[in-house]
């Protein structure tokens, strides 16, 4: 019982399953590349564009001290025609431009500036310009030699400590920037990686999940196979059956109520000798032998399509004359009967079905077809046995096959004697029905 429920479990429960499962994995690994993409903008935003900003004012302070110590190189030159006051508007212009460096310098440096770096520069530079002051106050007041000796002793060293410093500073840009291009680099290997990863499973998903789905459709199929062999079992137990029974009653009628009816009618004849010509009792009996002979015959006519007898004495080609003309007879059809090949004798089981196809092709022609005409095709070919039954009426489009039980039935009879049926509408209007057999499953010789 745990096989059967098992085996008859839908996959969709699991198939959902899977499908959440991967949503979830693609959503999760959407956010880990969004948050991972986020840092790395900040990354290259705050450190890598902020190092390169910081390092071009640290290149303008550095120019700017180059200047200061080229204009010191000039005023220690005492071929110079200038007197060194001379020197004070470019220094203020220096000083201003340098100020501002400094500014904007320490806004882009931040975190990244230790408290320690920025109390020394500022106390570097201060220091410098009030020597710079001191030395300009010197040579304001006459004594050239004094402020040159203190350009050579004391501005020179501080202008040249504060070159240090600031070229320290750009070597730990350069520095920061090859870290923090590492760490980018970084970013990218473990991005690439969970990338990896996260294709190998959901590969492993869809794998899986095909796997599962191959696991169930086998079941399902499986299922259906085992089901469309019982009721392929059921359905022959069932024409079994049905033939039984009809052979039964076919065998009852004719042989019961046949013998009685057959009885009647002499009883009645030998009646009407005993009374005189020309009395209406005499007439009465005729009159009721008659009905029961008319009753006799219509037994004998049922009898013979409940289980037409002919088949096990003539065979199927004197049965299948038989019954055309007489539901020629009795539908008011014309039916045109057309026999090819040469005629092999057919084993008497698959000639009832054979029979019961034709008759309710005929039947199905007759109902629903409203045609006047049939053509009926009986086919002795080398390796088969074909019967067709065609009308020219109102037919059924090509996606609206009908499902009825007798067409079904028809279908079971001619797989149970390993034979195909086909039903298929004709483009001028009308159906047409082929029951095809190979020789060997019918061929009374060869069985």
């Amino acid at each position: 019982m745990q096989n059967a429920a098992s085996s008859q479990r839908s996959p969709t429960t699991g198939l959902l399953l899977g499908l959440v499962i991967t949503l979830a994995a693609v959503l999760a690994y959407a956010s880990y590349i969004t948050v991972q993409l986020a840092g790395l903008r900040k990354l290259q935003s705050e450190m890598v564009d902020r190092n390169r900003k910081d390092s071009l004012q640290l290149l303008r302070i550095q120019n700017d001290l180059n200047s200061v110590a080229l204009a010191m190189r000039d005023m220690l030159d005492t071929t110079e025609p200038y007197p060194l006051t001379a020197w004070t508007a470019q220094f203020d212009r220096i000083h201003q431009d340098l100020d501002s460096g400094l500014k904007l310098e320490e806004n882009l440096a931040g975190a990244s500036r230790t408290p320690d770096q920025r109390r020394y520069l500022t106390q570097s530079v201060a220091q410098f310009w009030d020597a710079v002051n001191r030395m300009f106050g010197l040579a304001q007041g006459g004594k050239d030699a004094e402020a040159r000796e203190q350009i050579r002793l004391s501005l020179q060293a501080r202008q040249q400590a504060l070159s240090t410093a600031v070229s320290r500073l750009l070597v730990e840009n350069n520095e920061g920037e090859q870290q923090a291009a590492v760490r980018i680099a970084h970013i990218y290997d473990g991005v690439q990686r969970q990338l990896y990863l996260f294709l190998a499973a959901t590969l492993i998903a869809i794998v899986l999940t095909s796997l599962y789905l191959i696991r169930s459709n086998r079941q399902i199929f499986a299922r259906l196979a085992e089901l469309s062999e019982q009721r392929s079992e059921l359905a022959q137990k069932l024409i079994s059956t049905q033939e039984s029974t009809l052979r039964h009653i076919s065998r009852e009628l004719h042989d019961e109520f046949g013998q009685v009816l057959t009885a009647i009618g002499s009883m009645l004849g030998r009646a009407g000798k005993h009374i005189p010509e020309g009395a209406l009792l005499r007439e009465d009996l005729k009159e009721v032998q008659e009905i029961a002979q008319s009753t006799l015959n219509n037994i004998r006519t049922l009898s013979q399509a409940l289980h037409p007898v002919l088949l096990e004495e003539a065979g199927l080609e004197s049965t299948l004359d038989w019954y055309i003309a007489t539901v020629g007879r009795q539908t008011g059809l014309t039916l045109h009967y057309e026999k090819t090949g040469q005629p092999f004798p057919v084993e008497t089981n698959a000639g009832v079905h054979v029979y019961r196809v034709l008759q309710e092709a005929l039947n199905n022609v007759s109902r629903h077809s409203g045609a006047r005409d049939a053509w009926i095709r009986l086919k002795y070919a080398s390796d088969s046995l074909e019967l067709e039954v065609e009308d020219h009426g109102t037919g059924f489009a090509a996606e609206e096959l009908p499902r009825g039980i007798g067409l079904v039935a028809m279908r079971e009879r001619a797989e149970l004697i390993g034979g195909s049926l086909a039903i298929s509408p004709r483009p001028q209007g009308g159906t047409k029905v082929r029951l095809q057999i190979p020789r060997g499953k019918v061929d009374a010789n060869g069985a």
